[in-house]
Formats: C-alpha cells, sequence, structure tokens
C-alpha cells in the first residue's frame, strides 16, 4: 500500500526505520549494511527528509546520527500511517481482544515521556485475564529485549485514581 504512495524504496525504509519507534538512531554506514544499499541513495532521501524537517541529525565523533523529529506536525500522522502499515493497530487489536474485557491500554513511564528505556510500562483497565498476559509478556520481552511492567486497574480504581492528584504522564495505545 505504502509503496503505492511513496515510490523511493529507500524512503520507505527510512521511514519505517524512524517513524515506527521515534527513539531510534542510526548513521549512514549503519543503514547501509542494514537495508543493503548504496550509501548515496540513502543519504540522498536522508537529505530530503532532513529538509523537510521529518528528521533530525546531530554529529558525535566522526559519524552523523539521525533520529525522528518528534516536534514535525506531521510527526503523529506519520507514525500512525507506518504503525497501520506494519499492522500493530491489528495486532494489538488481536491480542486485547483474547486478554478479556479491557477498555484502555496505556504506556507510561520513560517512553510515554518520549524517553528510551529497557522497561515498558503499562496500564491495563478492565478485567484482565492475567495467565494469558503473563504468558505474552514472556514471550514478547526476549523478542524487544526490554522488560515489561504491568498494572491493572479495574474502572472504578481507574476513575478514583484519575480524580486523585498522584496523575503521571500516560499515552492512550488503546481504547475500546
Amino acid at each position: 500500500m505504502i509503496e503505492t504512495l511513496i515510490s523511493s524504496k529507500t524512503r520507505v525504509k527510512l521511514l519505517l526505520k524512524f517513524f515506527l519507534n521515534s527513539s531510534t538512531r542510526a548513521y549512514l554506514r549503519g543503514l547501509e549494511e542494514e537495508f543493503g544499499e548504496s550509501t548515496n541513495a540513502i543519504r540522498l532521501e536522508l537529505n530530503k527528509l532532513e529538509e523537510a524537517g521529518m528528521v533530525s541529525s546531530d554529529v558525535q565523533g566522526n559519524k552523523k546520527y539521525f533520529t525522528a523529529n518528534v516536534k514535525h506536525p506531521l510527526f503523529s500522522d506519520l507514525n500512525s500511517i507506518i504503525r497501520k502499515y506494519v499492522g500493530i493497530d491489528t495486532i494489538i487489536e488481536n491480542v486485547i481482544s483474547q486478554l478479556g474485557e479491557v477498555e484502555r491500554v496505556y504506556l507510561t513511564g520513560e517512553f510515554a515521556k518520549g524517553n528510551d528505556s529497557n522497561m515498558i510500562d503499562l496500564e491495563l483497565v478492565g478485567t484482565v485475564n492475567t495467565n494469558y498476559l503473563t504468558g505474552l509478556i514472556e514471550k514478547a520481552e526476549p523478542l524487544i529485549k526490554r522488560k515489561i511492567r504491568y498494572v491493572i486497574y479495574s474502572t472504578e480504581e481507574f476513575k478514583a485514581l484519575k480524580q486523585s492528584k498522584n496523575v503521571h504522564e500516560k499515552l492512550l495505545i488503546w481504547s475500546r
């Protein structure tokens, strides 16, 4: 689908690389090895994305690192398109349908603040099959090389928590 809208396969790869996970950092030679394409083709596309303000760069030593510009006005739209293209939205729907009567799922902690972390913190609201959830977490952690920590609130507990002053930053990733 996305290949029909964006004719450059290199640009599609770069969009996937940077807009699926905004904390991704990469440099030209590393992208060359990963993509199996010439540095010139990658450099041209990176320059276009940087000129458009969609990626930003910083130099460390003799390497120029690129990251997604999360402050770009189209960042959230591109992130959403890329997530749909990859199928994360579908995966979330399928997994959550197996968890029970889940009303909402929030990403909290460092990721909710836009910072990379070795820990993924989740808040689930509703009635959750904890056996199924812990089984999924055991399978996912080695694949993503991060620990997953979660807390489950009933609807009533969550409403009470929202009314308290102890509300921390969270990012809604799924809602019924």
